[in-house]
């Protein structure tokens, strides 16, 4: 198996373009990429999307997007795995060049979701859900997380004001964020006294909806010198699974998805969660980001919160988190969510972040997750040239 290396990457702002298509953000975020990459020639096309039959009525994007960039006869495939789309297309796309099927992929993820309204985008989005025991209840995936939530602090003691830190810290990273939705900072007062989304999780807890489109050229890690930048590579790549009900898994509160998939990736990778410098988790809302650090690795079951109080997953942290402001305020244009964090462990790790950069960064880990936590791809990027 050949070692990968991401080559390019782009992105366009997060937010509401209502003047633009899907095809249009899509082809910005690539050419993007694919000039960033040096790349002349790309062989293979991975289209990461979860609501364009719904949103947009319209299917078959991988045609759609090699059409549209102009890279016809290459095999295109449209991924799609709810909101971990983005994770589990670059997952493919490191599989296709590792094997040697394909030398420079193109792996672009693309979401339009301010063309419907609210309530049309709320009965998309539980659609991640199983529709026959769950979603026909009513519930929206939001009222699922308060589920969750509402557990988490009865079972462990934890106060509101603890969670509320994790879209502070995001809001604080992405005010300087040029790419994000919400590029302003926010307060734990500000949070917790927005309106209530689903009793007991708030407004500010929560990602928003939005458009946006990111992209990578992935290729042979002994191809990298088409590229300008310092060597990033693979060093690791995971996808696994839960029972998509929460009453049927032994304990709601253990993403097994996310353990799963992080347990094979440190394992591929020989790594363990103190090698990490830079994190990118999947808060979209924010008990959800919690868990996730638990399952991660990063802190015992219980105790994510009391971590992202205590400051260590801030910019300035043990382990910067989120450090472009992460799906709360950077954006959650679902298909393209992990393809963001790629392009942004990748700008960490050759020292291209700005004012976001953390000094000394060599390895980055993404996680995105489908659903609730039904779905969960781990990827593991590490600079080769220091």
């Amino acid at each position: 198996m050949r070692k990968v290396a991401v080559l390019g990457v782009g992105c366009t702002k997060v937010g509401e373009h209502w003047k633009r298509s899907l095809r249009d953000l899509f082809v910005e975020a690539s050419l993007r990429a694919i000039e960033d990459s040096g790349v002349e020639e790309i062989d293979g096309l991975y289209v990461s999307n979860m609501a364009s039959g719904p949103l947009q009525h319209q299917e078959h994007l991988g045609a759609v997007m090699a059409d549209a960039l102009a890279v016809n006869p290459i095999p295109a495939v449209r991924v799609e795995a709810a909101s971990a789309s983005g994770g589990v297309a670059f997952h493919e796309g490191v599989k296709a060049v590792a094997s040697g099927m394909s030398d420079f992929v193109l792996v672009g993820g693309v979401e339009k979701m301010t063309d419907r309204l609210p309530p049309e985008v709320a009965s998309t989005l539980i659609m991640s859900e199983d529709q026959e025991y769950t979603a026909y209840t009513g519930v929206t995936n939001i009222g699922l997380s308060a589920i969750l939530k509402r557990l988490y602090m009865d079972r462990f003691d934890v106060k509101p004001e603890e969670i509320a830190m994790l879209p502070v810290i995001d809001h604080e990273n992405a005010a300087s964020n040029p790419y994000a939705q919400y590029p302003f900072k926010t307060s734990i007062e500000r949070v917790l006294n927005s309106p209530m989304e689903a009793d007991p999780v708030h407004l500010l807890e929560c990602s928003g909806i939005g458009d946006g489109a990111a992209a990578v050229v992935l290729g042979p890690a002994n191809e990298s010198e088409t590229s300008d930048h310092p060597l990033v590579t693979v060093s690791a790549s995971a996808v696994a699974t839960d029972t998509l009900n929460l009453t049927n898994r032994e304990d709601p509160l253990t993403l097994r998805a996310v353990r799963g998939a992080a347990e094979e990736a440190y394992a591929r990778a020989k790594l363990t969660p103190r090698d990490v410098d830079v994190l990118e988790i999947h808060d979209e809302v924010s008990i959800l980001g919690v868990l996730s650090l638990e399952d991660l690795g990063f802190a015992e079951k219980g105790k994510g919160a009391s971590l992202a109080a205590s400051g260590a997953i801030s910019l300035s942290g043990e382990t910067p988190t989120n450090t472009f402001g992460g799906l709360k305020a950077r954006g959650n244009p679902l298909g393209a969510t992990g393809l963001y964090q790629i392009v942004e462990l990748t700008w960490q790790l050759r020292g291209e972040a700005g004012k976001n950069q953390v000094d000394g960064a060599e390895v980055g880990l993404a996680q995105n997750m489908g659903g609730v936590g039904s779905t969960c791809a781990v990827n593991i990027l590490r600079r080769e040239d220091l």
